[in-house]
Order: structure tokens, then C-alpha cells, then sequence
């Protein structure tokens, strides 16, 4: 049978483990989670050349593109990174509600290039992480101009790079749903993908035909996020395994996060996951996949033949 096993890891001290606490008779760790606990109390080393550009998507729509923009470009913020997030969805803009941030929209990118307004004004900064912006393409219901298209993002990323104020570490672009002409223009800047799909074969399938997309587009660092995972769905053979996955894509994995109800509820209230406190498992994925996506990492879907006896904490992660 196929499931998912991860070596358990806490980012930026979630948790606090004393040596004191760790020696506790109350409270017994294998050798495997101490090491990771201590291996993830420390800032992630960035790697690369900067700012990244990273845009974010999945051909399939529904499948978490926006969450996953919104929860690893907090998270990457919440590191010390300074991260400009852009909505390249013109029709259909959700990024700023997820965000909590639609009511401070005054300006977009569209606003800019009619000079009717500078980049700076355009970009909305999070009131709670100063080191996040948000920059959304237009309103909803306007009409873009005829000429905007790839050529048009490309300047707006390339403005970011030279602002007087610094260049951010990290430019993400939440792509819209579809391979129109909306993701042709989203990816023409970006020189990293991660492409977020789910376990059904309906998202699957539109997420390999996004892979040759954007291998044409000469994009070839590509990472994977597998949303909405259920292990016990995986484990009665409902529902296909990670690893299965990853077999069929052949791309390396960033994340895996799991079924969360509490995705529902943050959305609703415009307050990203991964600022939940206590944390949630899905939060907590998404920080880790934020953190391998800092350090160009990966991580590791395996096959696991039983069911661990025990069940806590750091059992979805194989612990």
C-alpha cells in the first residue's frame, strides 16, 4: 500500500525544545525529530540568483494556486525575505481577498502603464509583515489594454528589479487557470515554476500538459505541490498516493499538503494559514514547502507497507 513519509520538521521555532524538554520521560523523540527540530531553529539559506521569479500554476483551476501564493509568500516574508506577490489573473482576481488586503487596492498594473499612476503607488503593503506586497494587473471587470501581454509583465518584474527602494528576493506570479493567453503571459517572465495540482486524474492531466508549456517557454526548474491529500483515502486505495504522483509528472516535490477544513475558514477571513496560531498541518506544509523553495530543496514521497501503531503529531509527516 502506498502512503507518504516525510522526516517531520519545525521552521522558525513553532514549537520550543529545550534540552530539558527533550530529555522529558513525558515526552519521547526518535533521534530522526530531534535532528530535524534543530536543523529547521535557523533561517533558511537563500539560494540562487535574485529576486527569484516564481510563478505559480496548475493549467486545472480550483486546485489551490492562490492559497499556495498566498500562504508561501507570507511565509517567505515571515523568514525575512521581501516578497512582491503579482494577481495575473485579470478576469477573475482573488489573490487581495485572500490576503485580507481587497479594500487597499486603489491602483494596478493597468493604472501604471497609462501612466495615470507610479509602480510604488500600485503595490499594497501588508500591515503585517511590512516585507510583503501585493500588485494586482486590473480591477475586476476592466478591460485591459490590447497591447498587454507578456512583453508588458515583463516590464512591470523588470521595474521591480531596478526600484529605487531595492529589488524583493522573491517575485511570485499567481497564474491564472487555463493555457490562454492569460498563462502565456503570466509564465514570460518567470524563470521557476511550481506547479500545485491534486490527486485526481482530471488535474493531473492538465498539470502534464502544463509541464511541456512551460518547458517550451524554457522554463525547466520546475517544482511540484500536491494539495488536498487525505492518507487515509491513500491508504484504503481511494485516492492516488504522492509517490504515484510523482512517478507520472517526474518533477521534484516541494510540498505535500494535506485536507484542511481550516482552509474554508481562512479564506473567509482573509487570514493566510500559515499565521494561524497554534498551527495547523496544512500551515505548517505550507511553511516547510516555502522553506525548500528558499533553499532549492525537495523532498521525498516513499512507499510505506503498514500503518504506524502510534498516531501524533508528526504521523502525517512519518514520524
Amino acid at each position: 500500500m502506498l502512503s507518504l513519509l516525510h522526516i517531520p520538521s519545525t521552521p522558525l521555532n513553532r514549537f520550543s525544545f529545550s534540552p530539558k524538554t527533550l530529555k522529558s520521560p513525558k515526552r519521547q523523540f526518535s533521534k530522526t525529530q530531534v535532528q530535524s527540530v534543530l536543523q529547521w531553529n535557523r533561517k533558511p539559506q537563500l539560494a540562487g540568483e535574485t529576486p527569484r521569479v516564481v510563478v505559480i500554476t496548475s493549467g486545472k483551476g480550483g486546485v489551490g494556486k492562490t492559497t499556495t501564493t498566498a500562504n508561501v509568500g507570507l511565509s517567505l516574508a515571515r523568514f525575512g525575505f521581501s516578497v512582491v506577490a503579482i494577481d495575473a489573473d485579470v478576469g477573475l482576481r482573488n489573490l487581495d481577498l485572500l490576503l485580507g488586503l481587497e479594500n487597499r487596492v486603489n491602483y494596478t498594473v493597468v493604472e501604471v502603464l497609462n501612466g495615470d499612476c507610479r509602480l510604488d503607488q500600485a503595490l499594497v503593503r501588508d500591515k503585517r509583515w511590512s516585507n510583503f506586497e501585493l500588485l494586482c494587473i486590473s480591477k475586476p471587470r476592466s478591460k485591459l489594454p490590447l497591447g498587454f501581454g507578456g512583453k508588458a509583465l515583463v516590464w512591470v518584474v523588470d521595474a521591480l528589479k531596478t526600484r529605487e527602494e531595492g529589488s524583493p528576493d522573491f517575485i511570485l506570479i499567481d497564474c491564472p487557470a487555463g493555457i490562454d493567453a492569460g498563462f502565456i503571459t503570466a509564465i514570460t517572465p518567470a524563470n521557476e515554476a511550481v506547479l500545485v495540482t491534486t490527486p485526481d486524474i482530471t488535474s493531473l492531466r492538465d498539470a502534464d500538459r502544463v509541464i511541456g508549456l512551460l518547458e517550451c517557454d524554457g522554463i525547466r526548474d520546475i517544482k511540484m505541490m500536491v494539495n488536498r491529500v487525505r492518507t487515509d483515502m491513500i491508504r484504503g486505495e481511494d485516492m492516488m498516493s504522492v509517490l504515484d504522483i510523482q512517478e507520472m509528472l517526474g518533477l521534484a516535490l516541494l510540498g505535500v499538503i494535506p485536507e484542511d477544513t481550516e482552509v474554508i475558514r481562512s479564506t473567509n477571513r482573509g487570514f493566510p494559514l500559515v499565521l494561524n496560531q497554534p498551527p495547523t498541518l496544512a500551515g505548517l506544509a505550507f511553511e516547510q514547502a516555502a522553506w525548500r523553495l528558499v533553499e532549492q530543496d525537495s523532498m521525498k514521497a516513499v512507499m510505506v507497507e503498514e500503518e504506524p501503531k502510534k498516531r501524533g503529531f508528526f504521523s502525517f509527516f512519518g514520524g
